[in-house]
Parts: structure tokens; sequence; C-alpha cells
């Protein structure tokens, strides 16, 4: 699958795996949460440093290809969709204009695809946030998977959406001090898109893996060699 065919799908996957972070990034006390030994909360890398740790062809051998995107490419204006449940409605109002606000401090979206197989494709997004935010944010996805398993949207004359939210269990891999990973599937009008992710924060690093599916395909997981490759690529950088 080629980097082209997959845009259309950008928007959706950033409301799920980047755009949700950005606006949960100003839920919760603002002070830095102690880290599990006690020590400080490390400093989070400036963009240049983000973007020196993000994947690279290189990292991954022949028949990849990673391309660095601009964050948000290809997303268009929210369309003010109303979630039914008041308590999900910050899963649709991340993509709205200005929901960045307090969002990360540096952001590094790529494209990284697979010639020969399509299905092992993946889009990361890598956000950096102050002192003990990243980790916040993540325990606040914790708990939306579990508020918001199912709930619907729609914008003023347009049609509902459907929203089905699950936890998967997973082992933390290597690199990573957390680890979160879920499905998402939207239906409306007969259709369905099921997006898969893997969310894995390495210091104030959060590491968002996505694939794409459909019901009647099962979604892929993120690829663990694009997984191990760039967690190792942060902890070292």
């Amino acid at each position: 699958m080629r980097y082209g065919a997959r845009m259309p799908l950008t928007r959706t996957v950033r409301v799920l795996a980047v755009g949700a972070l950005a606006l949960l990034a100003g839920c919760g006390s603002t002070a830095p949460a102690p880290s599990a030994d006690g020590a400080a909360p490390s400093a989070a890398p400036d963009a240049a440093a983000l973007r020196a740790a993000a994947l690279t062809d290189a990292d991954l051998g022949p028949g990849w290809t990673v391309t660095l995107m601009n964050p948000g490419q290809g997303d268009p204006a929210a369309p003010g969709e109303k979630a039914d449940r008041p308590a999900c409605q910050p899963i649709l109002d991340a993509v709205s204009p200005g929901a960045s606000g307090s969002g990360p401090l540096a952001e590094v979206d790529l494209d990284i695809a697979q010639a020969d197989d399509g299905r092992r494709s993946v889009y990361a997004g890598l956000l950096a946030f102050r002192a003990g935010r990243a980790e916040r944010i993540r325990a606040e996805l914790d708990r939306l998977l579990t508020v918001c398993t199912a709930f619907h949207s729609a914008a003023a004359g347009g049609p509902t959406t459907t929203h089905r939210l699950q936890r998967i269990d997973t082992p933390t891999p290597e690199g990573a001090d957390a680890v979160t990973a879920f499905t998402l599937t939207n239906e409306s009008e007969g259709t369905a898109l099921v997006q898969r992710a893997l969310m894995a924060r390495t210091g104030e690093v959060l590491a968002v893996f996505t694939t794409v599916g459909s019901p009647k395909e099962p979604t892929p997981e993120p690829d663990r060699q694009v997984v191990r490759a760039q967690l190792a690529r942060l902890t070292h950088h």
C-alpha cells in the first residue's frame, strides 16, 4: 500500500491516536507526576531532538519507506460532531481548531510503509510533553477506554456515527515505561473502519502506532519490528 493511498484515512487515524492526545493534555493536574522510584521526571525533548529520534529507512531495512509528515497533514476542519455521551466528547473535540493549545511541546508524524506487504505498514506519531504530562495522558486514555466503550455522534443534519472502543491487553515492549493498546471502530451509513493502536510511553514521549482495516478483515497489530526500532531510537537519543 503506497503512502498516497493511505492519506484519506489520516483524519480518522489522528482522532484516535494523535489528536485526542493533544486535547487530553489539558486534563488533570498541572503538577509533574513523580516517577516510580521518586526521581524527578526527565525533561521532554525539543522538536529537533524528537525529529532526530524518529525512525528512518535505514533502521528497518530493505522494502521499508519512512515518510515524514507535517503534523495534522490531510486533516480537514472538524465537522462539529456531538457525542451522545458527554464524557466521550473529548475524543471528537480533539480535531476542533485550537484544541491542541495545551497539547504536545513537539510532534513528529511518520508514515511507515512496507512495499511488499501493505498490512505491515504503520502510521506513527511521536509526541513530547512537559514533565509528568505524558503519563497522565496515557492514564486518562485508559479511563476513556472503560467509559466510552460505545457511543454515537452526529453533526447538525448529518448521519449518525457509531463508535466502539475496545482495550487490548498487551505486554509492555522493550524500551517503553508503560503501554496501552486498543481498537476503535467507526460505523456510518453502512460502512465501517477499524483502527488498532498501540501507545507506548518512553519518558516524556508518547509513541503511538496505528493500523487500519475493516470488520471483514482483522486489523493487524502494529508491526513489532517497527515498534521495537522506534522505541530503541527514543531510548538512545
